[in-house]
């Protein structure tokens, strides 16, 4: 029995080895991060001092290793693989891409009518709105691929429990692109696009931290109950969709005009200009994700998949700056995975439940750290009260001009201020950016009241101009574990000798100057 249990713990060490190797997510269009998951020792230094902080986070390896587990289990199950949206190189090959013949067109629409409780028809209009997709919006599609490998599973599983039909998914694609944060020029956000008083009706709350409209899961549960009542009342998908667009009084009003006709193809010229179009760019969009492999439409890598993370129930208000910090988790994923939180903080309010979304193996690190992660907030508040108003106020003005491969947790870091703070100043909606664009940072400075402090530190941190020792960064190592081998030398010596901006800076093999100070 003993040689069986260690012949199965080989088995899943091995296991958790290759989920460690594989479990790498590219965010393109969350700014190219590369995530995964690591064993290192998470470390992180004070920014406006010479001291430094070590953090050791605590692992349970036999619950490691069952998420691991699990993960490879997810990963060599058919549910994966359909939703990949992925074609192999030899099948692309065989793609022709050509003009899509009006006659295939309509067979293909006959056979998707067959299968949809939708009126599915072919009309010159519709074949209009394909074509010009296929030929104008390869690419975005093969982004909203991406975007629904995350995405549609979560749909699925709220639409199966209202008994909706799967294929509303894809209105979601209609309505904000799979971007839960979008917003509209009426207001309308979310990944449903919910108004304010629609999204309150279905108990959307919207505070000062937290909009609900962009909460994935939450809205997708309130688009659920709201198309629920408005098939209950037209007993006609089609128009509960036209409802869902222009308001169920407007689509009361066109079959009112067209004589009482209920066919949407019928009463269609009758309905407001943008509801017009956009059954038929649901349609449009259904066609092309059923036969994006017949169109040489491929997918682009997936953000994360939702099977690899979890959620955590928060008991202390946290910011994603101090989740960043312990956790090494970037910025911009916790972005992506948590879109409901306006200001990058999740707050704690009595008879409320906050939760964040992570990464599979960071639940794990927080479930296991997690008094000592609070404990840390705490510092971290403390030291935020004592220190920020005295010592630290904006600096002058830059202009920075963004360059490829920069994203804003990187130039957030590079100057010491927050995400937020920059998307403050240059009134950016969005966390995307454009190669050339030019941002407003205010970095941070010391004042004048603490011109001692500052001497003193800067004469400590300035980068010696003598011999120095190199280092080479060997596996397990970390800032802290090197600098203790030095007398005197601390992380942001490290750092500044080195141009590392933080831990994850940190590379087996890398070169690091040592001065003697």
């Amino acid at each position: 029995m003993k040689n069986y249990t260690l012949l199965l713990l080989l088995c899943c060490t091995s296991i958790f080895m290759y989920a460690q190797d594989s479990l790498k997510v590219e965010l393109k269009d969350v700014h190219q991060i590369e995530i995964k998951t690591t064993d290192e020792k998470i470390v992180f230094a004070e920014n406006d001092s010479i001291l430094a902080h070590q953090n050791e986070l605590q692992e349970h390896v036999e619950a490691t290793l069952i998420d691991s587990l699990w993960l490879q289990e997810m990963y060599s199950s058919p549910l994966y693989d359909s939703i990949r949206y992925v074609m192999n190189d030899a099948e692309l090959d065989s793609v022709e891409l050509k003009e899509l013949p009006t006659a295939l067109l309509k067979e293909r629409l006959a056979i998707i009518d067959s299968e949809t409780p939708f009126n599915v028809e072919y009309n010159y209009s519709l074949e209009r709105i394909i074509k010009s997709y296929l030929k104008n919006r390869r690419e975005g599609f093969a982004t909203l691929m991406s975007r629904a490998q995350y995405y549609f599973p979560m749909f699925e599983e709220h639409l199966d429990k209202y008994d909706i039909p799967l294929e509303i998914k894809y209105l979601a694609i209609v309505e904000s692109a799979l971007k839960p944060r979008a917003k509209s020029h009426v207001g309308a956000t979310g990944l449903w696009q919910f108004m304010y008083q629609t999204g309150k009706q279905f108990d959307l709350k919207v505070s000062s931290y937290v909009d609900e409209r962009q909460d994935p899961i939450k809205a997708t549960e309130a688009a659920c109950k709201y198309l629920s009542v408005l098939y209950t009342i037209f007993n006609d998908w089609d128009l509960a969709l036209a409802a869902y667009n222009s308001g169920p009084g407007n689509v009361n009003k066109a079959i009112r005009r067209s004589g009482g006709n209920r066919n949407y193809w019928n009463i269609r010229g009758f309905l407001p200009r943008e509801t017009a179009g956009y059954v038929p760019a649901f349609y449009a969009t259904l066609y092309i994700f059923k036969y994006a492999d017949e169109h040489g439409i491929t997918s682009k890598k997936a953000y994360i998949n939702k099977f690899e993370t979890d959620t955590i129930h928060i008991k202390k208000q946290v910011t994603f700056e101090q989740i960043n910090k312990y956790l090494d988790v970037d910025i911009e994923l916790l972005q992506f995975l948590n879109p409901q939180y306006k200001l990058d903080i999740i707050p704690y309010v009595k008879d409320r439940n906050y939760y964040i979304t992570l990464p599979l193996y960071n639940v794990g690190q927080f479930t296991s750290n997690e008094k000592d992660l609070y404990a840390f907030v705490d510092a971290e508040e403390a030291k935020r009260e004592q220190t920020l108003p005295e010592y630290i106020e904006m600096g002058d003005r830059i202009r920075y001009k963004v360059k490829s491969g920069d994203y804003l947790g990187k130039i957030a870091e590079k100057y010491g201020v927050s995400v937020s703070s920059i998307k403050r100043w240059n009134g950016l909606r969005t966390n995307n950016l454009r190669i050339g664009q030019r941002l407003s940072i205010y970095p941070r400075k010391i004042t004048t009241t603490s011109k001692s402090k500052a001497a003193t530190t800067k004469k400590i941190t300035k980068t010696p101009s003598g011999n120095y020792e190199t280092y080479t960064v060997k596996s397990g190592d970390s800032l802290w574990t090197i600098s203790q081998k030095y007398s005197k030398v601390s992380i942001q010596n490290l750092k500044e000798w080195n141009n590392i901006w933080s831990a994850k800076s940190l590379k087996i093999g890398m070169k690091l100057k040592i001065y003697k100070i």
